[in-house]
């Protein structure tokens, strides 16, 4: 129960590696809030999570301002205090060639993937500067690393300003005690696989990255001495090429 004590917000928690995140969190300790767009998912991810730790869902969209604002108020001035950030949420689409590519899909997905992240990191900040220490984990992708036409112009795009931010907010808050990791998977067997061009076989997706790797990963950030900063890393299944 190392992370007792620890207040963590998940967003994109209804399925995939939000969901590993919060129950790994909850396994280690933590209070979790697990924030998604989808009140039925966001429950039942809750209701399988055995630990003796609080749990609970609430229903926020990032991309909503008001909505993030309202959010970490309602964290706050239920639990004192907001220890943990992991921005999670992300989408894509299936349309990701530039000549397929829609004036739409583009601002969407910056919007939730860039535009989103940036939104909680803007809404918890007051409260960890308050506290003179907070924990920002961006989970990014390999494509923000090494841009792929696999992935897409929009969504490598959308991850690239996504490790910007997370090492700016690095750079600038470390003097109030507020660390920011980005951690860059690999392909993962998650929903989001389902959005690819070309599908992706069963036998494959046991092969890749699983949703409990991903967690692991957050819980080794999250469990470091408050004096170490990660600002970045890499996760990857044998056999993806990486540089």
């Amino acid at each position: 129960m190392l992370l007792e004590g620890k207040v963590a917000l998940v967003t994109g928690g209804g399925s995939g590696v939000g969901a590993a995140v919060a129950q790994q969190l909850a396994q280690a300790g933590a209070q979790v809030v697990v924030v998604g767009r989808r009140a039925e998912q966001l429950q039942a991810v809750c209701a399988a999570i055995t630990s003796g730790a609080q749990v609970r869902p609430i229903v926020a969209d990032v991309v909503d301002r008001a909505q993030v604002t309202e959010l970490v108020k309602q964290i706050v001035s239920e639990f004192g205090q907001l220890d943990m950030l992991i921005n999670n949420a992300g989408v894509n689409t299936p349309e990701r060639r530039l000549e397929q590519l829609s004036d739409e899909n583009w601002d969407y997905l910056m919007t939730v993937n860039a535009t989103g992240a940036f939104n909680m990191i803007q809404a918890v900040l007051p409260q960890m500067r308050a506290q003179g220490a907070g924990l920002i984990i961006n989970i990014s992708s390999i494509s923000g690393l090494r841009a792929s036409t696999l992935a897409g112009a929009a969504y490598s795009a959308s991850k690239h300003a996504l490790n910007a931010l997370s090492k700016v907010v690095g750079q600038e808050e470390e003097q109030h005690g507020i660390r920011s990791t980005i951690i860059s998977p690999g392909d993962i067997n998650t929903p989001l696989l389902d959005k690819r061009p070309v599908p992706v076989s069963a036998e494959q997706r046991t092969k890749i990255l699983q949703p409990d790797d991903i967690a692991a990963a957050v819980l080794f950030v999250a469990m470091l001495p408050a004096h170490v900063s990660v600002p970045e890393l890499v996760i990857k299944p044998i056999g993806q090429l990486y540089s």
